[in-house]
């Protein structure tokens, strides 16, 4: 059982390395973009923890096959449930309303030829740069030699009301910090020369016209004063602006194969390189488009911000070189006659999509592009990162930069390969060792030198509240939306709109025009989605899913949110399904180095809510006071800390919710009425919350471990020490 044999600090040590750099811990998460992917680790820890009766951590690293054992994930996501059960050799019923997810999921599955799969991949590179190469080459000022463009810079620009000229937006003029490169690299604002500098905050005058930087004229958060005349320029104004090319960062295998060189290749746009642009503007502009969407962005809460900046349609997110580059790529692919690497290679193109736009932002420190969702929204940035669309192969034919066909394809085929090669990282002090774990695998089929093996994988593309699934289930493992935090389909129609023209017709699943669905269990202002809408598709989700369960058999969720209302939900969602919230674990679950999280004030912690219909749960868990919660609260801050993490302030309030949240459901149980509204439901865990003292009561049952604590996410790990398990007195439900 979870309950015994989860180890808070083995798993938590697992998840936190995982989360660093996850792609090299689950390859298979490369197939294409999905949002807040919990750890692959910690739910092979809850399946293992409760399909085995051993602590976890003397079975994680080895072979498992529970052939017989029946999983069921009612919101799959990106599909860690369906990646890391069917790996264990279960058989696998999971659905999601959003056609996205239920399109990666089965390309996670899918088996594929990956040799003819890398031959195709390597074709279309080959056409495109026949095609279009020319358009992503430059001319290195220092040599005189012909390079590669890696990412070519825009700044946004905007006519001035008063004086009639474009005036630039620059936030500020640095390309480059010293990080990663020999110097810091600024544009000068009146010639557009780049020049190097020592000093970050004061570049000096430019070494071509001599004027210094014209701080006076660079952008503030929505206007700028004009260069030419100084008059205020205010915006967004509603019309799509104007991009400038200023600068090019370029590869030279020669330079960079030079073991005495450090640091990377940085020039302004020649001649050649605008006639490139204008080239790219020519050959579009007289080509009839089969896939480029003409789609209307949609009213949304994500997309509230690109109308403000005036873009009406998703192609107008691109320029005109990335829109030849996909229209050219989607005519390949759509006459590709095997039909595996056709939807391979579709899907390609869709996560292709994420650094081939005009909303990509350049990073100075580390120097690359930031995809589109990087930070989990529509970022409309002033400067735009343009990514070579070919990819650039290095000197060791390893891929450079990144957002081209090339580093795309060669994480698909990685991601693919470890289907048939999973394996663990286990970390020996300082040393990370791959450890494979031999004879497990992912997908439906397993031919080769094995004998052939077939797995039951059912991925359905539909309302989890209204399936009717037959089968009795072993376990249900999900990780359930959290309300109104990412809008998934507001995001993720930027790709379904191209994959749906590519695969669409041969799948009923694209038949919609968006993924936006009126059942989809995230709050969105503009779709009139409340808590109590959510907490009806929980609560309806939930209640269908434990009427499958067999007796005793767990409903795992992992959640977390900053708000002890948004928990509401969650225990109503329980109680209504008439299950008891056995066990509360807190488990690391995002990357505190995150873009949207590091130094804010949120949580890098889930809680891993345990529930069932009858079972034991530890005596030492069932409290009634504050200071009761707390004790445990401090245990579990000091498991934590054995793994690596300190728990930050947010952190420990999420750890507060979750027992908070549990607490309500035991002492609810016997009084709960179902037959009551929704509202009156939500507003009897409220009470509850309120009668027990609140989290604040808590907070300050803590003492100096809440008010000691830091603030903002900022953790490394560190080396890993064992739990030792203990068996505790348990009480029955």
């Amino acid at each position: 059982m979870i309950e015994r044999h989860f180890q808070i600090p083995f798993v938590a040590r697992m998840a936190m390395s995982e989360k660093q750099i996850q792609q090299n811990y689950r390859p298979l998460i490369a197939i294409h973009k999905w949002f807040a992917r919990r750890p692959g680790s910690l739910f092979r820890a809850l399946l293992l923890s409760e399909l085995e009766d051993v602590p976890i951590e003397q079975n994680y690293f080895k072979t498992h096959n529970f052939s017989e054992k029946h999983i069921f994930d009612p919101f799959m996501g990106g599909g860690t449930t369906v990646m890391e059960a069917n790996r264990l050799g279960c058989m696998v019923t999971a659905a999601d309303i959003n056609p996205m997810a239920w399109w990666i999921v089965r390309q996670e599955i899918l088996d594929l030829d990956l040799p003819a799969y890398a031959k195709a991949a390597a074709e279309l590179r080959q056409y495109l740069s026949e095609e279009i190469g020319q358009l992503f080459e430059t001319r290195c000022p220092k040599t005189g030699k012909a390079a590669s463009a890696k990412y070519f810079l825009w700044v946004k620009t905007i006519k001035c009301g008063a004086c009639g000229k474009n005036h630039d937006l620059f936030p500020n003029y640095l390309i480059a910090q010293d990080v990663r490169h020999t110097s810091n690299v600024f544009v000068c604002g009146s010639c557009g020369n780049l020049f190097e500098s020592v000093d970050r905050k004061n570049s000096g005058a430019c070494p071509k016209c001599r004027k210094s930087a014209l701080i006076k004229h660079a952008a503030r958060r929505n206007s700028s004063r004009c260069l030419h005349c100084d008059n205020e320029i205010r915006y967004p104004n509603g019309c799509v602006p104007d991009h400038r090319l200023f600068a090019i960062e370029y590869y030279l295998p020669e330079a960079h194969a030079d073991k005495g060189r450090k640091g990377r290749l940085f020039k302004a746009p020649d001649a050649e390189d605008l006639l490139n642009v204008e080239e790219a503007i020519k050959r579009l502009r007289t080509m009839r488009s089969q896939f480029i969407p003409d789609d209307v962005i949609p009213k949304g809460d994500e997309t509230e911000r690109l109308h403000r900046w005036g873009y009406q349609r998703y192609r107008e997110l691109f320029n005109a070189r990335q829109l030849l580059g996909l229209e050219l790529s989607c005519r390949w692919i759509s006459k590709y006659p095997d039909e595996k690497i056709r939807e391979a290679l579709s899907t390609n193109l869709s996560d292709l999509l994420r650094y081939q736009n005009m909303l990509c932002r350049y990073d100075v420190m580390a120097l690359k592009s930031l995809d589109i969702f990087s930070v989990h929204g529509f970022p409309v940035g002033l400067i735009q990162c343009e990514s070579n669309i070919l990819g650039i192969k290095g000197t060791k034919c390893l891929p450079v930069g990144s957002g081209g066909w090339l580093n795309i394809t060669e994480k698909f085929a990685k991601a693919k390969s470890y289907c048939s090669r999973p394996f663990e990282i286990r970390h020996e002090g300082k040393r990370k060792v791959e450890v494979p774990i031999a004879g497990e695998w992912i997908g439906t089929h397993r031919n080769g030198s094995h004998p052939p093996e077939h797995r039951e994988v059912n991925l359905i593309c539909g309302d989890s509240s209204v399936i009717k699934e037959l089968s009795k289930f072993d376990a249900v493992f999900t990780d359930p939306p959290y309300f109104g935090n990412v809008q998934y389909a507001e995001l993720m129609d930027f790709c379904y709109i191209w994959l749906r023209k590519l695969v669409g017709a041969a799948h009923p699943a694209f038949a919609s025009p968006s993924t936006r669905n009126s059942g989809e269990l995230t709050g969105n202002i503009n779709m009139g989605r409340d808590l109590t809408h959510f907490t009806d598709g929980i609560s309806e989700t939930f209640r269908r899913a434990a009427a499958r369960l067999k007796p005793g058999s767990p409903l795992s969720f992992t959640y977390h949110h900053n708000k002890i209302d948004a928990y509401v939900p969650m225990a109503v969602a329980i109680l209504d399904a008439g299950l008891v919230c056995s066990a509360s674990l807190p488990c690391p679950a995002e990357m505190g180095a995150s873009i949207h999280i590091n130094g804010t004030r949120s949580s890098v912690i889930d809680t891993v809510f345990v529930c069932r219909n009858t079972g034991h749960v530890p005596r030492k868990w069932i409290v009634d006071t504050p200071e009761g919660v707390a004790d445990i609260i401090r245990e579990e801050i000091e498991a934590l800390a054995v793994a690596g993490l300190k728990a930050t302030q947010g952190d420990i309030r999420c750890i507060a919710h979750g027992h908070l949240t549990r607490l309500s459901i035991w002492n609810l149980r016997s009084i709960w009425k179902r037959s009551i509204s929704t509202t009156e439901r939500m507003g009897v865990i409220r009470e509850w919350f309120i009668s027990f003292g609140g989290l604040e009561s808590i907070l300050n049952a803590l003492e100096t471990d809440f008010s000691g604590a830091t603030w903002k996410q900022d953790w490394m790990t560190t080396g890993m020490v064992c739990e030792t398990p203990e068996m505790p007195d348990e009480i029955s439900f």
